[in-house]
Parts: structure tokens; sequence; C-alpha cells
């Protein structure tokens, strides 16, 4: 009976064990019902019973209550009886029990893996292909041209997947995070995954953290992970959503109060009666947006919104299981937060923030105003609903509850529309309930199950490079130049219901809670309030199979990289620290303001050289500004008196035997978990990033690869750096955690001056550095 069971609903494995207390979950493959797999990846286990048993040790040890996110955190201890804890302060060695890779950065990190010579991942992992498909006309299209552009890469990871035991979601599948939700995310479950946006999965319950592929490596290998004790942050959510106002509406508030880097060292951990307000996929929402408040990661506490969806994902067994043990899955009584808001979600009103950073909240009945006050451009060119952060049944629903009321009023969109559904699960569901035609027949257009636009994956053509507009987005990030590479375009973050009203108005000054639109027989109509299910009334129809299961037994297939390709390139290790002092390191570039791992590496065109370490090189800090001269890629050769592009200054350095330091910003590397954005230095010669305070995976992804992220002791001797000076660090014999070093700054006037600098280095990575990278110290240990 269980295997007819298995056969027909062909989406997950569940052994049950020691009194249904241990749990295997396995590949959840997505296949069509009548699939059956003839083997399954090893299965993520995980024994509830020992994540009870770890949490009660801790407990006990700390005499204390936990938070939820402690809880699943410390029950993932390597050890809990010897570990050392304290919030903020110690490193934690952990074991995850999953990894997941999007295409882009899984590149990198099968290289690596592959560098590594184990033969097979220690871990069950995926490769999710979401990031190579660029928007230009539609799904179907765009989709098919992909598959022939990147034919080379996805032969790759499809192959280094089946040799070393990585499930592949082909492309098509959908975006990484909506798979995972859909599939691996379980509550209590500790997953790491090569993109900033991971936390996606806290939404059910999960601890799924943003991590580079230098750490993704180590999961795989088998080796503990290292994460710094997080901080918690309690957001204690009161009243009710109702109305315009969605779950994107708490994010956006929670950004506009802690700003891009409130978050940084914490973990989010939202509670309250206000909680069960919100359906699964909206507390996805939340915590996936989480990562541009910098936190480690975001947490919602296990209810009945989340037991629905994994009954309707086809997880009923994890559901009950999870009912058993539902005291390990929310937080102790009494627990304490280093930090508490309070929202009232029955006072809070629909927000957009924007333009150019994710943290300048304002009420949507406030932005025309805002918008003409500091010269926005009003008018909307184009809507955009979709993306990672939201693109769920409920948020398809509700934008075409909307869509139905203007074509019911003969009205369609003013601005362009874009629509990305999440996976091909949701795609094909909204397809068979008519949600995709409404969209259509509004002006929309839908396009494949990727990132697309969000990830600068759009292939823009209504404006000119450098025309000033505005767009507005359902998305989570808005850097400058982030969705469509023009600088003058104003991006604003909001939920998909507000895209939609104002795709539909054409303007940013139109609030659907007060204004007015004009129907095509000019009658004066209000659009109601966005309404939608949040899940199917049907089951999900899981569309097309996209899953490929790695083989049995794989000695036979071939993982080939051609020694003349533009776009994979095998790795060779970084050099060995030579036992010296860094001296007279050139500064390449004094980086001015805000400086996204976007500015540092990217997107956009050059995600196809994400598996070419020295051609993605070129686009290095080609974004950032320099102070000297305010300029993007345009800085000063010291040796040859000319200017020139950063990567080829820096290369020219290289060529000379000069290395060399960047100096930064506040939250340098903040974004994307892109561990290019710290290869790409090291590769070309760097090996300081001097700056007065660092995002947390970037600083990391610098760690890993033998680079030295410092930081100003004080903030204000970043104005002591001119930008053709040479900086000298020093005390590197006894280079150890909590010791800071020594940093020379030698003028050109031959003036001198000595400043303090601190790291975050524990003893286990002070060993990369002296190795040379995280990958070189763990092929010396095997």
């Amino acid at each position: 009976g269980f295997l007819i069971y298995l056969i027909i609903n062909c989406t997950h494995l569940l052994v049950l064990g020691e009194g249904a207390r241990r749990l295997h979950v396995s590949a959840a493959f997505n296949a069509k019902p009548k699939v059956a797999m003839s083997r399954f990846e090893p299965g993520t286990s995980i024994s509830y019973e020992k994540l009870h048993e770890n949490i009660d040790i801790v407990r006990k040890r700390l005499n204390r209550p936990l938070t939820l996110s402690e809880k699943i955190v410390y029950g993932h201890l390597d050890d809990p009886v010897g570990q050392d804890i304290a919030r903020g302060r110690t490193y934690l060695r952990l074991r995850p029990d999953r990894v997941a890779m999007q295409d882009a950065t899984a590149q990198m990190a099968m290289l690596q893996f592959i560098s590594s010579g184990l033969p097979k991942v220690a871990v069950p992992s995926t490769i999710h292909c979401d990031h190579l498909i660029e928007a230009q006309i539609g799904g179907v299209e765009d989709l098919k041209r992909a598959k022939e552009v990147n034919q080379e890469v996805y032969n790759f990871l499809a192959t280094a997947g089946a040799k070393y035991g990585v499930g592949f979601w082909k492309p098509g599948s959908g975006i990484i995070h909506q798979i995972i939700l859909e599939n691996y995310a379980y509550p209590g479950v500790l997953l790491i995954g090569t993109d900033s946006h991971t936390p996606n999965g806290g939404g059910l319950g999960s601890i799924c953290i943003g991590v580079g592929g230098a750490d993704a490596v180590d999961v795989m290998a088998g080796i503990p992970w290292e994460l710094k004790c997080p901080n918690v942050i309690g957001v204690k959510l009161t009243g009710s959503l109702s109305g315009w106002t969605s779950p994107k509406d708490v994010i956006l508030k929670v950004a506009g109060i802690l700003t891009v880097k409130g978050g940084t060292g914490a973990i989010v951990e939202y509670h309250g009666p206000g909680v069960d307000s919100i359906s699964c996929t909206g507390m996805a929402t939340i915590c996936n947006m989480g990562a541009e408040i910098g936190a480690t990661t975001s947490v919602f506490p296990y209810n009945h919104r989340m037991k629905t969806y994994l009954n309707k994902t086809g997880r009923a067994d994890i559901a009950a299981l999870a009912d058993e043990h539902k005291d390990d899955l929310v937080p102790d009584k009494g627990c304490k937060y280093d930090q508490v808001i309070e929202i009232n979600l029955s006072e809070l009103k629909p927000h957009i923030n924007g333009p150019f950073t994710p943290d300048l909240a304002h009420p949507v009945s406030e932005i025309g105003a805002v918008a003409e006050k500091n010269g926005w451009p009003l008018e909307v060119k184009v809507g955009l609903i979709g993306s990672c952060t939201n693109s769920s049944y409920e948020d398809m629903g509700r934008a075409a509850s909307l869509a139905k009321q203007a074509l019911d009023k003969g009205l369609k969109c003013k601005a362009a529309f874009t629509v990305t559904p999440g996976s091909e699960q949701i795609r094909a569901t909204i397809e068979r309930d008519g949600f995709s035609k409404i969209l259509r027949d509004v002006g929309g257009v839908v396009l494949a199950n990727a990132c697309g636009p969000c990830i600068g994956q759009w292939d823009r053509k209504d404006v000119k490079m450098g025309e000033k507009n505005t767009i507005v987005t359902s998305y989570n990030r808005n850097f400058t130049s982030r969705n469509d590479a023009n600088p003058a375009t104003h991006a604003f973050v909001t939920s998909p219901e507000i895209v939609t009203a104002l795709a539909i108005a054409g303007t940013l000054k139109f609030d659907p809670e007060t204004d007015y639109l004009t129907a095509a027989n000019g009658e004066k109509f209000k659009l109601e309030p966005p309404n939608g299910d949040e899940l199917p009334a049907r089951d999900f129809d899981p569309g097309q199979d996209t899953y490929q299961h790695p083989p049995a037994e794989s000695g036979s297939v071939m993982v080939d990289v051609s020694p003349t390709s533009t776009r994979l390139q095998l790795l060779e290790p970084f050099d060995k620290w030579n036992g010296k002092d860094l001296e007279d390191l050139q500064v390449l570039i004094k980086v001015k303001g805000k400086c996204t791992t976007d500015h540092i590496s990217a997107a956009g065109p050059w995600l196809k050289f994400r598996g070419h370490l020295d051609n993605i090189s070129n686009n290095m800090l080609i974004g950032a500004i320099n102070i000297e001269n305010d300029a993007v890629n345009k800085i000063k050769n010291r040796l040859t008196g000319e200017y020139g592009g950063v990567p080829d200054v820096a290369r020219h350095y290289k060529a000379n035997g000069l290395s060399w330091v960047v100096v930064g910003d506040d939250n340098y590397g903040e974004g994307s978990s892109r561990e290019h954005a710290a290869l790409e230095p090291r590769h070309l010669g760097g090996r300081v990033i001097l700056v007065k305070s660092f995002a947390r995976i970037h600083e990391t992804n610098l760690k890993k690869q033998g680079m030295l992220p410092l930081t100003f002791t004080d903030p204000t001797d970043y104005d002591k750096i001119r930008p053709d000076d040479k900086i000298s660090i020093t005390g590197l014999a006894t280079f150890a955690p909590g010791k800071p070093l020594k940093g020379v700054v030698k003028h050109g006037d031959g003036s001198q001056d000595i400043i303090t600098l601190n790291h975050t280095f524990n003893e286990n990575q002070v060993e990369w550095f002296h190795a040379g990278s995280a990958l070189n110290r763990m092929k010396e240990l095997q």
C-alpha cells in the first residue's frame, strides 16, 4: 500500500521508526504523478529525538529558557556538551542537514568540491537552475533560449551532480527558495544555501542560512560548519493582517526600523499572537527579505498555517511528527531576546521602499508626495511581480483579483507588467486555475520560472541607458542598476498587490485605499482590497518533471571542463602566506559610500562567467564609486600614472608583483552571497579589504579565500587614508583571535599614520589564512 501511495504521489519518501520519532526526508522530486524513481537520494536524516536531546543538554547548561532559533541552532551542535555558547561572541560548530545551491553559485561551489578530491557529498545536496534564464520575450521562448546558450554550464552541473551525488533541478524547475519550501524545508531543519535569500525557509519553521560556496563545500565534505553564535532579535506581532496590508509590509516596516545592517550577526525571530494571521508562504516572504537587514536568518514558530502547507504539499507525515514535537519548534516561555520590536498588524499600512536601497520605507499613501518632493519620476514604467520573495499561489491569486477588477471595468495596465511564477508547480497551478490568463489579459507577460529581472537577467528595451524612470517590483533588492543595469532607474520594492495596482494606475501618485480609477465608460471606481486563497482548493498541479536524481553508481560519469572554455575553468590553489607582514600594499581603490556585492561582482550579463574565475574577474569593483573622482571603474594606476578600469589596474599590479588593498565604508559586501566578490580580489592580487564594517556573508567569504578582512578600530581612520597611499599590515607573526593588528599608512608626502585594525578571525580561520584558503587547509588535513 505504501508503494502504491508513493508511486501515485511521487513526491516524498517517509521512513518512520523509533516509535515514529525519527524522520528521514528524501528528495522531493516534484515529478509527474505517474513517474516513480528507482532509487532515492540519501535522505535528510534528522531525529526529533536527537534534536530534543541536544536542546535539553544546552538548556540545562545555560540554565535558562531558549528562543526558537536557539533550539534549532543549538540542536544541531556537533558537541552540545562541550561547545562554548555565548551570543555574539563564540563560534559554533554545527551539523547542517542539507545543502542547496543555485546554478550561478553552484558552478564555483562544485569546482571547489572537485578540487577537494572527495568522491561524494556527505549530506543531501541539490543544485537549482534558476539564475541563468534571461527575461526577453516570455517564459517558453526565454527558457528555450537559455537551455541553448547555457548548455555547457547546465551539462557541467548535471554531470557534476550525478558524479558526486547531488540532485539536479533542471532549468524551468523554479526559483531555488520556492523549490526548497515546497520540498525540503520542514520545522526544525538546519539548511544552508549558496544564496543570500536562503532564509526564505524560515517560513516553514526552518533555520535556513545563506553562505558562500566554500562554506557549502565544508558541509558537503562532512566537516562541522562554523557560525558565529547569533544574537536574537524578537519581533512580536499582534493584531491581524487585513485589507491591502500584506506579509510583505511586515518586512518592509522592519527594514525601515532596523536599516540594511541592523540585523547583522542576529537571527530575527517572529512571535506573538499576530503570527497566526499570516500564511506559511507569507511568513516565507518575511523571512526571505530579512536578508536585506543583514540578518543571519529569520524564523517563525511552528503553527497550524505551516501544518496546512505541509499537508497540501504532500508532507502530512512530517506535519504529524512536527505536531508531536511542537514544544521543540516554538520558543520557551520566558525566553529573552537581545532586542524586541513590536508591530500591530491591525494598524500596519501598505508600504513601498526605495529607491536605491531596500530600507528607505514609505507608506504607500505618502510615496507620491515624497517622490514629487525628491524629483523621482512619478510615471511607473514597469510593474514586476514574482521573484523568490513573492511568487506563491496566494501572491498570484491576490494580484489576479485586482487584475480581474480592472478588466471588468474595461481597463488594462498603463505600465508594462511582468509575472514570474516561483516554481513549475506554481506555474502549472495558476495556469490551471485561470490566474495566468487574467494576468495576461490585463497586459502582463508571464516569464519563465526563474529569477529573471530580480537579479538583472532582463533584456529591457523600453528605456534608454541613463534615462531616468521608475519601476515597482515585488522583489527584495533595489540597489542602483540592480534590475536593468541602468543607474537612472528608480526601483521601488512593495507587495505584489501594490505593484499590480500601481501598474494599472501607471503612477506612484495612486493610493489604492483612497484613490479612484476611471473605467472605460468614464465611471469612477475604487479597487476593492485584494483577495486570494492561501492554497489551491484542489491539489497543486506538479507540472513537468524537472528533477534529475543522482545515479546509484557514478563511476562512469564524466565531468568535462574544456581548457579552452570561456565559461568554466578548473581552479588552481591560492598561494600560502609567506610568514611575513604585508608590506607596502597599494591602495587600489578607496570606495565611497554603499558597496554591495553587486558593486564588487556585478550579475546580469556577467552571470555567464560564474564558472570561470579569470573571466569573471574582469567585473571586479566596476560598480564601486572611486572617492578620488566620484567615477565608477576609473582609477589611477600608480605605476604608470594613467587611469584605467579597476580590474585592469589590479591585473597590472599583480603582473608587477605589487599586492594591493581595498578601502571601504560601512556594511561593505551587503547583499548577495556571491563568493566571487571574494574570489576575484584574491585572484587579482588583493590581500586586504579594510573597511568600517562588513556584511556577514562577505566577511566570511573573504576569510575562506585567504584574504584579510579588517575593520578600523576608529571608523574616522577611514578619512586618514588617501587614494595614493601604501599600507603595511604588521603583527601577522602573532596573528591570533581577539588580537588587533596594526596598519602603517604611508602617504605620498612621506608622512605616516599608524592605525589599529580589528578582525573577527577565530583559531580555525587563522589557519585558513596561513594555508592560503580554507580549501587549502582542508587538503592539508586529509
